[in-house]
């Protein structure tokens, strides 16, 4: 089966996902960049990527499995993006917040704690997206308890 060649730049962020070693950790990093680009000109920018990133994801991650016939593969990195994002969403935009967010979400997506291995056992691309939202949502979690002082 012939990929659109649109959906598999979009889930593979382009030369992103074929980054070694660690594709995952590439994607993370481009994030990181855009998603401080987009909260320094307006947290609402943020906001409206992850939800663009998360449903667009969902799809391009989809066409790729289809197209391969490889579950979550490794250069798909879109959902690094989504779930980068996510846990930036509730930090201010200072360097060191920023590293807490990306050290917790990487630190989430690869040791894969209950929810997020339980998401990723959703089918298609709602499996490949899930994982990352959860442990962006779990990073998340963890950055708001530190700011409010009960982490």
């Amino acid at each position: 089966m012939s990929m659109n060649t649109t959906w598999a730049t979009v889930a593979t962020l382009g030369p992103i996902g074929r980054m070694r070693p660690a594709p995952g950790t590439w994607g993370s990093v481009a994030a990181l960049l855009t998603g401080v680009g987009l909260a320094s000109a307006g947290s609402w920018l943020l906001e409206i990527g992850v939800v663009i990133v998360c449903i667009i994801g969902v799809t391009a991650s989809q066409q790729y499995e289809l197209a391969t016939g490889r579950k979550d593969a490794s250069e798909v990195v879109i959902d690094e993006v989504a779930g980068q994002w996510i846990a930036l969403l509730v930090v201010p935009i200072e360097w060191h917040w920023v590293l807490a967010a990306f050290v917790l979400f990487r630190l989430f997506d690869i040791a894969k704690p209950g929810p997020v291995r339980m998401a990723e056992a959703l089918p298609g691309g709602w499996g490949v997206m899930a994982d990352d939202i959860v442990a962006g949502v779990l990073a998340a979690i963890c950055l708001l308890a530190a700011q409010w002082g009960i982490a």
